[in-house]
């Protein structure tokens, strides 16, 4: 089997560890790709579980010259995938190059009962028509990581349509109320007074069902999927076959620094947006942050990346640091020409330049209270918001700040500036 590094220099657990480690779980003494294999898995993670099993399937695996199945399921319920999706994609990459199966699982079925993680109410229901659309961009989203040829993409709607109801209760049969009643969520929420819906509880059994029916050997999510992905190993067992290993992944925080990414908070870095603007938002995260993105989405060598906290605790300004970071996640999504481009267009701004690529408005009804025209160009969601923008400075037409927040424009034509980033060439008629 042909293992292939991440990184050429991913610095592997010490040999003497290992040796010893295999030596206390009765296994054979481990090859250079086994714990290439292994540093490479465990680069980044919260837990691997039961990392022993784990380490017996990688050596199972070269011997016999039979890829691991590895699968990460997500839901369709929004459209768009973001850099928070990425940090378990980029791990499922790193494990298909090297050598293995990886299953790209789109869980249009369980989207439909919705995932109480981490939640403290009820997700309210999408229709299949919602998830179909959702699940149409999710895999040509997500091939910008994977390896679409190497992908085996499938949906769990394929096994659980097909369980019916009879075989829906021969499943719940297999697991306790007071066993998913364990969960964190369900605990908080039960204690708080807060209502579960029944269909939420078979929510872990229906993923977990996912596994069985994939035969996985190791499943990926993210921290707040423990639960449900050890749910997986239960039903595996109960199905006589040899239980999968868990790998959760931390969850990347926002452009906020606080709550996880997510496209409803707005703190979110969307991987098909546009270079210039994925450059900038980057760009505006926090020193203390960029080592957090760092750590879960730089490709570098981790010896580097400890180079550059080193660097910039002798003076360095992180600001360099960040634009490196900037740059390479533009050019994984798009290209390194338009990370050149972003990092230009940035600097521009930065200098209080007008971006070339703004759109181009026209309106009516001149003269136009501020607050208005900032509504109808799209630079702001509402006139309290863009009425707040002129109150706190963030408002420029033709690069003077405006102040007043009664001012009536006059017909013509001009650029108007809202913030850092937002601009519009706006016609006035």
């Amino acid at each position: 089997m042909n293992f292939i590094p991440m990184t050429e220099n991913l610095k592997l657990t010490e040999d003497k560890d290992l040796t010893g480690y295999a030596a206390a779980q009765q296994m054979p003494v481990l090859s250079d790709n086994v714990k290439q294999a292994l540093a490479v898995t465990k680069r980044g993670v919260e837990e691997l579980l039961i990392e022993s099993e784990y380490i017996q399937k990688l050596v199972r695996a070269e011997q016999t010259g039979k890829p691991l199945r590895i699968k990460l399921g997500l839901d369709p319920t929004a459209p768009d995938l973001h850099l928070g999706h990425t940090v378990v994609l980029n791990k499922l990459r790193q494990l298909q190059d090297l050598g293995h199966q990886v299953i790209f699982l789109i869980g249009d079925f369980t989207s439909m009962i919705g995932d109480p993680s981490g939640r403290n109410v009820t997700r309210p229901p999408l229709t299949r028509e919602q998830i179909e659309q959702n699940a149409r961009t999710y895999f040509a989203q997500a091939s910008l990581v994977l390896d679409q040829e190497r992908t085996e993409i499938r949906y769990n709607s394929e096994w659980c349509d097909a369980l019916g109801a009879a075989g829906m209760i021969q499943l719940a049969a297999k697991y306790t109320v007071a066993r998913i009643l364990e969960r964190d969520d369900f605990t908080k929420r039960l204690k708080a007074g807060t209502p579960i819906s029944v269909h939420e509880l078979l929510y872990p059994l229906m993923q977990g069902y996912d596994s069985v029916a994939l035969r996985s050997d190791l499943e990926l999510g993210g921290t707040d999927q423990k639960f449900n992905l050890l749910v997986g190993r239960e039903l595996q067992k109960e199905s006589g076959q040899e239980p999968q290993c868990v790998l959760t992944m931390p969850l990347l925080e926002g452009l906020d620094g606080v709550e996880k990414m997510s496209k409803s908070k707005g703190n979110y870095i969307g991987i098909t947006e546009p270079a210039n603007t994925m450059f900038a938002k980057v760009m505006s995260i926090s020193d203390e942050m960029m080592w957090r993105y760092y750590e879960l989405l730089s490709f570098r060598p981790l010896e580097e990346i400890a180079s550059f906290k080193r660097e910039t605790g002798e003076g360095r300004n992180p600001r360099d640091i960040k634009v490196m970071l900037a740059q390479e996640i533009v050019t994984r999504f798009h290209s390194k020409l338009a990370a050149e481009e972003a990092l230009a267009d940035f600097t521009n701004r930065a200098r209080g330049g007008i971006p070339d690529d703004i759109p181009e408005v026209s309106l009516s009804g001149a003269p136009l209270g501020i607050g208005q025209l900032l509504k109808q160009a799209n630079l702001c969601a509402s006139t309290s918001e863009a009425l707040r923008m002129v109150e706190q400075g963030g408002v420029r037409i033709d690069g003077a700040g405006i102040s007043d927040k009664g001012l009536k424009v006059e017909a013509g034509n001009f650029v108007v500036q809202v913030g850092k980033r937002k601009f519009a060439r706006v016609t006035l008629a």
